[in-house]
């Protein structure tokens, strides 16, 4: 979407052209005008949205920003939402949205409802942790009967898929509604018509209870190459199901969250959030790291007369720094990244932490000899550096690696996210850990050269 266009929408909105700005949304995809209409100011998109009709405008407002969406639904009286908007939403759509409401709003929202079975349905989606299976799933899906012949069998699918916008799969149940399996279009079509669904069906379905955490559900789809997966009660009755696009908005949301919370930022913002909310964000960690830097700082006062004597040891201190902070990081992006795919199980953790340090004692061998040589060319093989730098990087090699390591996993087994692990973290824990070990070898080794 170019510049020249918005602008051009942008005129058409001031000069209240409706005839012209109906003609030319009309044309856009639904996520094309929610991409729209955050380049727009709010009242500017409140113009936009009421050019649209109301399917389409249900339809944009489920691709729309959170922040945007609820600024856009913020003056409507809950009689407008219901009827604009859930009337022709699927439930999971309307469960996202009545969701950020208060209590109060819910209840006149779902009041005016026409639907009531619609209704219904959203209110025992509320009950669900919106991060289960539960929570995510929508109720819209065709079910047939597994004792339902196959003219029975078409005339019911025929009826269902009206009110659908896509269907993924055809679920087969039995009479007390739990899930027997899937029907493969293909029998429909070469299977007789006095033929029973229980006869034709494919009995091998994947599925998730309603308690399932999303992440799960996400490897599941990948697992298995679905587009959609049935999400079934304690009981096996099917309830709902989960589609693919659907598991693709949370991943995005969780890595944006993951990734945020790896740079160090204590909540989730947008560039165009507020500058309030942007320092609020950050400004925790920058604390911590400011504290970190007063303790090396410290640390080192401790150290005075050795660098006194010894003052080219400090050029070395950026390096030990620098390499603990990334040899940690490392570590942990390891973890966390095989945590998240499930590729690695928390339970094994001394046999991880066992593999990391091989692969330590191997990285800080090369590089402390390295150094070595450096160091040795440098200053001769007298000079205090030349030892206690290399056996120092050796040192802050192994404990970053062991740290960044086993920090996330020790976090994953007592239900904590462990990407708070990485990042700034173990950055500040390395800086000051590597400064320690650094001035107390140093120390010693300036006692064994005098």
């Amino acid at each position: 979407m170019t510049k020249e266009y918005i602008n051009y929408i942008k005129e058409l909105i001031e000069r209240k052209d409706s005839v012209l700005l109906q003609e030319h949304i009309s044309k856009l995809h639904p996520a094309d005008i929610a991409e729209l209409c955050i380049e727009l100011d709010i009242e500017e998109a409140r113009f936009l949205y009421r050019q649209l009709d109301n399917e389409r405008a249900a339809d944009a407002l489920t691709e729309m920003d959170e922040d945007m969406r609820n600024e856009l639904l913020e003056e409507l009286p809950s009689e407008a939402i219901a009827k604009r908007f859930v009337n022709y939403m699927d439930t999971d759509d309307a469960v996202e949205i009545i969701r950020d409401m208060d209590e109060e709003k819910q209840e006149e929202v779902l009041s005016h409802i026409k639907d009531i079975e619609q209704a219904g349905d959203i209110v025992d989606l509320l009950q669900y942790d919106e991060d289960t299976a539960g929570g995510l799933m929508s109720t819209e899906m065709v079910v047939v009967n597994e004792n339902w012949s196959m003219p029975e069998c078409l005339k019911e699918m025929r009826s269902q898929a009206e009110d659908m916008d896509e269907i993924y799969y055809i679920y087969v149940v039995d009479d007390d509604e739990r899930l027997c399996g899937l029907f493969p279009l293909k029998k429909m079509v070469t299977s007789p018509s006095v033929s029973k669904v229980k006869h034709v069906m494919s009995r091998k379905v994947v599925s998730v209870d309603v308690d399932t955490p999303i992440d799960e559900v996400t490897l599941l789809i990948e697992k298995y190459n679905l587009v959609a997966i049935p999400v079934v009660d304690k009981i096996n009755r099917l309830v709902g199901q989960i589609t693919v696009d659907d598991i693709m908005d949370e991943v995005r949301e969780q890595t944006e969250h993951d990734q945020q919370l790896t740079a160090g930022l204590t909540q989730d913002i947008e560039s165009d959030d507020t500058v309030f909310k942007q320092t609020s964000a950050r400004l925790p960690w920058l604390l911590v790291g400011m504290l970190g830097g007063i303790g090396s700082s410290l640390l080192l006062n401790c150290f005075d007369s050795t660098l006194g004597n010894h003052p080219e040891m400090a050029l070395f201190i950026p390096l030990l720094a620098g390499m603990g902070g990334n040899v940690g990081t490392q570590s942990s992006a390891i973890v966390v990244q095989g945590l998240a795919n499930n590729s690695l199980d928390p339970h094994r953790m001394f046999h991880h932490l066992a593999k990391e340090m091989v692969v330590a004692i191997i990285n800080a061998t090369i590089l402390s000899l390295m150094v070595y040589a450096y160091n040795f060319l440098l200053y001769g093989a007298t000079d205090i550096v030349t030892l206690s730098v290399p056996l120092s990087l050796f040192v802050v090699i192994l404990f970053a690696s062991g740290f960044g390591t086993l920090v996330p996993l020790v976090l994953e087994r007592i239900n904590i996210n462990p990407a708070v692990a990485t990042g700034p973290f173990i950055q500040i824990i390395n800086d000051i850990s590597g400064m320690t070990f650094y001035m107390i070898i140093s120390m010693i080794l300036s006692s064994l050269f005098i």
